[in-house]
């Protein structure tokens, strides 16, 4: 413990430098601004950022990256208290109280209330991301090939089975990264795959262009196709912005509870944001002294499930940064992020990355400090920011998307497949086929295709190796059990439902 205190104070020193400052506040800036506007996520600004950085500073962009996640999660709130719409899926909850609040001319407390249990959540969870890193980081030194094998058919079983509503589109969404994936030269046989005769495809699928593809273009035309949308109506903020005594005591409890629920749900491989925060507001409704204001604004339905959104969202980096694992859309890009500076996430990159790393988890602190100051002073801007057009955003967002993928790779090639991949997002958008599965799919498939022929190598070709690891055989039963848990509770409810 005493060794995470000495590297956070390094990470301090390269942090406080006044270049990261700047990437900080940029970051958090950006993220406060994409979560309030609805549908555009820090998954999609990161993707569009990407190919737009590739020649900046590594560590000052992961910085800014950063920021941008953990702005977007204080953003979201905003929208889901003042209009009813929540910027990230994480902040639906909140629109619940949040909204009822604003209504009854409370706006002012709700968004109060939201800003400092983020706050409160984000600091003691990013402590613990900075505790709990290098224990985790010790574990995963002792893993083998067929260890990391096995934990990559868990990221994939997990990322599949949890995104959207249906397991088996998510593996198809898994399948088509996957086979992106094996595009390229093949690391030990040297041989070309799946390139077509196209020199361009002899380094891979870029994972720049597909999450640009994706998430920017594809969300583009699926909002151009679904124009015809009734006017949001603001609610305006009345009275003061700051919160009463009986609000502070209302608040604080909750914000603790939803902290103890969002970090260590959001280091889970199938955690998320999502459900800490459902968690979070079933657990205030129960113990609530006011059960009576619950469906009509109740502090507690803000306070408990914000703290918990913020609390995941440092969850989130435990894995990403110690085993490479993103359990998030957001942390998939960041971890595509990494790969652009050859960077891969792990237990080598603490060992031969410090300063970054560490940088990265003190910049947390810092963000998370700005990010207070920047949301309760300037809530007039960030409500202005609804009334931007939305043809004008999304075109913007389109043009952003093309100029930065071409300054990446000056490429007709290049150009074609942020088309092609544009509209397979529209299309996947549109039939509800999950993203984040295939981004995962094309960045691990390949670390997995390598782990898995290494423990075969090294077994002579004998497939039981796979499972001969206890910690390996434990992890391929956890998958398993993902894969079919699904299945058995959909089989369940409709048994029930014919039953009734």
């Amino acid at each position: 413990m005493l060794d995470s205190v000495f590297a956070l104070a390094q990470g301090f020193s390269v942090a406080l430098e006044p270049t990261k400052l700047l990437f900080a506040l940029i970051g958090v800036f950006l993220g406060t601004a994409v979560g309030v506007l609805p549908g555009i996520g820090p998954a999609l600004t990161v993707a569009l950022l990407l190919p737009v950085t590739f020649k900046l500073d590594p560590t000052g962009s992961l910085i800014m990256f950063a920021g941008i996640y953990y702005g977007g999660m204080y953003g979201g709130s905003t929208t889901s208290i003042l209009i009813n719409t929540p910027g990230e899926s994480a902040s639906m909850i909140t629109a619940l109280e949040g909204n009822k609040m604003a209504k009854a001319g409370r706006g002012g407390p709700a968004l109060a209330t939201s800003a400092v249990g983020s706050f409160v959540a984000g600091l003691i969870a990013t402590i613990g991301l900075a505790l709990f890193a290098p224990w985790l980081v010790e574990i995963a030194i002792q893993f083998g090939p067929a260890d990391y094998f096995a934990l990559m058919i868990v990221a994939f079983v997990t990322v599949s089975a949890t995104f959207g509503d249906s397991p088996l589109r998510g593996l198809t969404s898994l399948f088509i990264g996957l086979m992106l994936g094996l595009v390229g030269i093949d690391a030990l046989s040297g041989q070309a795959r799946l390139t077509f005769g196209v020199p361009e495809l002899l380094d891979g699928v870029e994972v720049t262009t597909l999450a640009v593809g994706l998430f920017a273009v594809g969300e583009a035309l699926f909002v151009a196709s679904r124009m015809k949308h009734a006017p949001e109506t603001i609610e305006p903020v009345r009275g003061s912005l700051w919160m009463t005594r009986e609000d502070w005591k209302r608040s604080w409890k909750p914000w603790l509870r939803g902290t103890a629920l969002g970090f260590p749900i959001g280091s889970l491989p199938a955690g998320g944001a999502e459900i800490p925060t459902f968690l979070s507001y079933t657990i205030e409704k129960r113990l609530t002294k006011h059960p009576e204001e619950f469906g009509k604004g109740a502090i507690e339905g803000v306070a408990g499930p914000e703290a918990a959104n913020n609390a995941s969202a440092a969850g989130t980096l435990m894995p990403l940064l110690t085993l490479g694992l993103p359990t998030s859309a957001t942390a998939a890009i960041l971890l595509a992020g990494f790969q652009q500076y050859g960077l891969n996430p792990g237990p080598l990159l603490f060992a031969e990355r410090p300063d970054l790393v560490w940088g990265l988890i003190a910049s947390l602190f810092i963000a998370n400090a700005m990010l207070v100051i920047l949301n309760l002073p300037l809530i007039g801007l960030w409500v202005r920011l609804l009334a931007i057009p939305q043809p004008w955003l999304y075109a913007g967002i389109l043009v952003f998307a093309a100029m930065g993928t071409i300054a990446a790779n000056p490429s007709p090639v290049e150009l074609v497949m942020l088309a092609v991949f544009g509209l397979l997002g529209f299309v996947m958008r549109r039939y509800d086929y999950p993203i984040a599965p295939m981004v995962v799919g094309l960045i691990l498939g390949p670390m997995a295709e390598t782990q898995l022929r290494r423990a075969l190598q090294i077994s002579l070709g004998d497939p039981m190796a796979l499972i001969e690891s206890p910690l390996a055989a434990t992890l391929l039963a956890i998958a398993a059990l993902a894969l079919v848990a699904p299945l058995l509770f959909r089989g369940l409810s409709r048994f029930k439902a014919d039953e009734d």
